[in-house]
């Protein structure tokens, strides 16, 4: 008690800022620290004994100092920065990222800094794998959360088994006279055999492409035949339906009738020319019997539609619009992007692209409750509460952006005003035990 009890309050404030110019160092340092959330101390206050006086309201008590009541984290949003990493990744909201270490354990984070080590994993600078939801083999995203792996690194050949195509054909065209299969084959191009020709590139089940050309002829009034030709080494037909000299060979056929106003009516069946009339034979180990769906529209009589989405026979020129088929050949993973909501699609050499995975966040009721433990990473505590997870975009979870990182939230500003702050509270607290030692020194002198 006393005068010796300043020098023991002078101490507490001398200790109390500089546990507070110590974060504020901290901040300082990481100002560039990509993800870094900066951090403040809090100081309470501290009383000791009652001095003088019984009662509760004439009771005096006497001041101790200082002290430090806790770190508290500020989590507010960072800047965001672009770069040229596809995987760098930021947070514009709400959430964490959950990295795991191969033990398993977990960790969360804002810093998105990305990349993938020799095993196809999506890692961060210090090895943790990236988490995230799963997907099955057709790309569909699963509740399933685990690392996340860029290891798909080919897509296998899937076979055609539908061609869509639309567009117009000439109402003016005259009705052709009758030919034969012979004729067809010999000269498919020929004015009197067809007159108007698209081609198309379908797959078979080993994945290998094979050029067909699907020939149109008007046959009657409001009436069509189609012939789909290919090369006669690539297919397998019944006797009569390919040409050795020409090297054409006749796979399918049908036709397709018009309204008088031009909107398809009808479509018959297609008539296959392999054995058995069940589908198109490739002849290099393929799947035999490929039957492939000719879709020109949904014709009114046959299919009860419009008429009017697909092939059309009105004015005076043919032309096609859209043609699409639904095969692809076998392709290799050429490059990777990632949305807003987190879905991670790969690209392929083949020209498709299919969802390899998507970023999971994860958020907490109380995100100033985390314990840091360096490196950018959090651990959850009793304070922090449950771990929820889902995707980005939805509910409270923020949005995720490709090729950029958050930044340091620290404001140097601020960071350097609070040190001299600090500064000045150090220097008042030095004076007042020099101020104090002073005083004790005249107490002392008294007895000489």
């Amino acid at each position: 008690m006393g005068i010796t009890s300043a020098f023991f309050a002078a101490t507490s404030g001398i200790n109390a800022t500089s546990r507070a110019l110590s974060e504020i160092g901290n901040n300082i340092a990481n100002a560039q620290t990509v993800g870094y959330k900066s951090r403040t101390v809090s100081f309470g206050d501290l009383f000791g004994a009652t001095i003088g006086g019984g009662g509760t309201s004439s009771a005096l008590v006497e001041g101790r100092g200082v002290r430090v009541l806790g770190i508290d984290p500020s989590f507010t949003q960072g800047s965001l920065q672009t770069t040229s990493n596809s995987l760098d990744l930021a947070i514009d909201g709400d959430g964490f990222f959950q990295v795991n270490d191969s033990a398993g354990n977990i960790f969360f984070s804002r810093a998105g800094q990305f990349n993938i080590d020799s095993s196809g994993n999506i890692v961060n600078p210090a090895g943790l794998q990236l988490q995230g939801f799963q997907v099955d083999a057709s790309g569909n995203i699963l509740g399933t959360i685990d690392d996340l792996v860029l290891s798909t690194t080919q897509q296998v050949g899937t076979a055609t088994t539908a061609v869509n195509m639309s567009g117009n054909l000439n109402a003016s065209e005259p009705v052709l006279s009758a030919f034969s299969t012979a004729q067809l084959l010999a000269d498919p191009s020929s004015t009197s055999i067809s007159q108007f020709s698209t081609g198309v590139r379908v797959f078979d089940s080993l994945g290998v492409g094979h050029d067909l050309t699907v020939y149109f002829s008007k046959t009657a009034n409001n009436t069509w035949q189609y012939n789909v030709v290919a090369a006669e080494s690539e297919v397998t037909v019944t006797a009569g339906n390919s040409d050795a000299t020409t090297g054409n060979a006749l796979v399918a056929r049908g036709t397709l009738g018009f309204t008088t106003g031009g909107l398809l009516d009808t479509e018959s069946a297609i008539t296959y020319f392999n054995t058995g009339g069940t589908g198109i034979d490739f002849s290099n180990g393929s799947t035999a019997a490929q039957a492939m769906a000719l879709n020109f529209g949904t014709s009114v009589t046959t299919d009860s539609g419009t008429g009017s989405d697909g092939m059309l026979q009105q004015g005076s020129s043919s032309v096609l619009l859209t043609l699409s088929q639904d095969g692809f050949a076998n392709g290799t993973l050429t490059g990777t992007s990632i949305g807003e909501d987190g879905t991670i699609t790969g690209r392929f050499s083949n020209g498709t692209t299919q969802n390899l995975g998507q970023v999971a966040l994860t958020r907490f009721i109380n995100p100033d409750g985390l314990q840091p433990i360096g490196r950018n990473l959090f651990i959850q505590s009793g304070d922090s509460g449950t771990p929820l997870q889902g995707a980005p975009g939805s509910g409270s979870f923020g949005k995720v952006s490709a090729s950029t990182l958050e930044t340091s939230n620290v404001d140097l500003g601020d960071e350097l005003v609070n040190m001299i702050t600090m500064q000045r509270g150090f220097q008042a607290n030095s004076r007042i035990i020099t101020t104090t030692n002073d005083l004790l020194g005249e107490l002392v002198n008294l007895a000489r």
